[in-house]
């Protein structure tokens, strides 16, 4: 029940939050079609607008849209892959992730680059929907995981 009484805390608050913004600047109407949409967004249209938001770049979107646009008309091959490290490449690494990852898939390659310290060390890629992790955290789990089905049952007698 608490549950359901703070979700409808935080809905409140963010609808209030949402009206007043929208009445202030006179586009209650408008506001409330764009946030009807807002649930098609895909995440990664979120996540870029977002980012975009961070940075005071929404000014940008329509300019973002139209490269977007081109690219696709352009059929453009670039392969975007994701790099995760707990802490950012340098030049030389981002090189040869570049360098293997553009052999491998013998394209093109657009380096997203995220940090994430929760990965201890190692590196992680996202390519075309797959993910390669090769992180510490990953290793140590398939450790912990090994262990703990050899050793089901404790100590044998």
């Amino acid at each position: 029940m608490a549950t359901k009484r703070a979700d409808a805390e935080k809905v409140e608050a963010y609808t209030r939050a949402l009206m007043e913004a929208a009445r202030s600047e006179g586009r209650a109407n408008a506001d409330l079609v764009q946030w009807q949409h807002a649930r098609k967004f895909s995440p990664e249209v979120l996540e870029t607008l977002a980012a975009m938001q961070r940075e005071d770049d929404l000014d940008l979107v329509a300019e973002v849209a139209k490269h977007y646009k081109e690219l696709l008309d352009a059929h453009d091959t670039t392969v975007s892959v994701t790099v995760t490290t707990a802490v950012p490449m340098d030049d030389d690494l981002r090189a040869k992730v570049r360098a293997k990852a553009e052999k491998d898939l013998g394209a093109p390659v657009y380096l997203v680059e995220r940090v994430d310290p929760k990965i201890i060390g190692g590196i992680m890629l996202e390519v075309r929907g797959k993910r390669y992790d090769a992180s510490v955290r990953a290793q140590l789990a398939n450790i912990r995981k090994t262990l703990s089905s050899s050793f089901i049952g404790g100590e044998e007698k």
